[in-house]
């Protein structure tokens, strides 16, 4: 296999490029997505730990002596 010229060597890493930019632009779709599910899960878990201290509380309440 004889080496490749400058040209033919430029084409293939072109080649190679285009689909990395594509799957690099899904990706990044991808993290902006999780992004805004992982603060939603926060919400919803800040509420879920409000409420369980609520019952908590009310459950305890007058059965210490």
């Amino acid at each position: 296999m004889e080496p490749l010229d400058y040209k033919d060597m430029v084409q293939r890493l072109s080649a190679i490029a285009e689909p990395q930019r594509s799957l690099n632009d899904d990706l990044r779709a991808f993290n902006r997505q999780q992004v805004a599910i992982n603060a939603d899960v926060r919400t919803t878990l800040a509420r879920v730990e409000t409420l369980l201290a609520r019952m908590i509380e009310r459950s305890a309440n007058g059965r210490e002596a």
